[in-house]
């Protein structure tokens, strides 16, 4: 996990983010900054460049190796604080709290605003971005030698997802997006597959996410990486989060997604409540989102 730098942006001064940025636009072009080249990138003198490098390397918010050149690189959490930056300079968050969720892929903070929001970090592609920048179609046609690039448009991606979906669709309200960082509101709920469903509500719900799926598609956007721990379940209803791989319906492949997704939930509620969920084609399903006439899983029901 990284770690919530929130408290280190108040104790940097313009020229630690001057260097900061310089860092950044460095690594469009190197995985490794060259020490020579960051006068230049950071508009500073090399005497303030050298003052700013050790500011940054204690908070551990840049790196250094020596190859043939002495170079430097970002951190996740010199990341982090150039967003939060961002984000107190436009007056959309005030402060950073406690962690709702961290996975391989990402940290989820609550945030301090006009009302209670998620901060999101995207993380991928930090400990291995050569594999995520070939498996993740938004970054697989491109050559880039950074993992900024990978974390930044997944942001992006969700993001997009988000301005589309909602409201018409339960998902965050997104409030705003820097780098690789979404603000969203904070939803209620358990994650799917934490939540203890009522056998008897079980088909209900998982009607009432497929309903929702049908809704995005209707919207024009497929999940298309949907499982029990993207969908949080609450008394006020379902909400489906984590966005960054959605495409558009007329995606080459968004039908297989779809129908993918589908199957994923299935195949969730049949372990989970195998004598209640009956056995459902999942592509008659998908066929029925597609369509518009998605009602209920009992009508693709393999027996039916």
């Amino acid at each position: 996990m990284v770690k919530n730098v929130a408290s280190v942006v108040a104790d940097l001064a313009s020229e630690d983010f001057y260097l900061l940025s310089g860092v950044e636009q460095g690594m469009r072009f190197s995985e490794w900054v060259n020490r020579e080249k960051l006068p230049e990138y950071a508009n500073l003198t090399a005497e303030e460049v050298d003052y700013r490098l050790d500011r940054c390397m204690k908070r551990d918010l840049i790196q250094r190796r020596t190859i043939q050149y002495e170079g430097y690189q970002l951190t996740f959490e010199g990341y982090d604080v150039l967003a939060l930056h961002t984000f107190a300079e436009r007056d959309s968050i005030e402060g950073v709290g406690a962690p709702l969720g961290v996975g391989k892929e990402s940290d989820v903070y609550e945030a301090q605003s006009y009302r209670p929001l998620a901060l999101k970090f995207h993380r991928e592609g930090y400990t291995n971005f050569r594999e995520v920048n070939k498996e993740r179609e938004y970054t697989a046609d491109h050559n880039h030698v950074s993992w900024l690039y990978t974390a930044r448009k997944a942001a992006e991606r969700e993001h997009d997802a988000l301005e589309t979906l909602y409201p018409d669709v339960s998902v965050p309200r997104p409030v705003d997006h820097n780098r690789h960082a979404i603000l969203m509101t904070k939803f209620e709920g358990v994650e799917l597959a934490r939540a203890k469903l009522e056998e008897t509500q079980a088909v209900g719900v998982l009607d009432l996410i497929l309903e929702e799926v049908a809704d995005a598609y209707a919207a024009g956007m497929v999940h298309a990486d949907l499982s029990e721990h993207n969908v949080a379940v609450a008394e006020s209803g379902i909400t489906i989060f984590d966005w960054p791989q959605s495409v558009p319906t007329d995606h080459a492949n968004a039908v297989e997604l779809l129908e993918r997704d589908v199957g994923n939930l299935i195949g969730f509620f049949r372990r989970k409540y195998p004598t209640v969920v009956p056995d459902v084609d999942a592509r008659r399903v998908a066929d029925a989102i597609v369509a518009g006439d998605f009602e209920t899983v009992r009508a693709a029901s393999r027996s039916s």
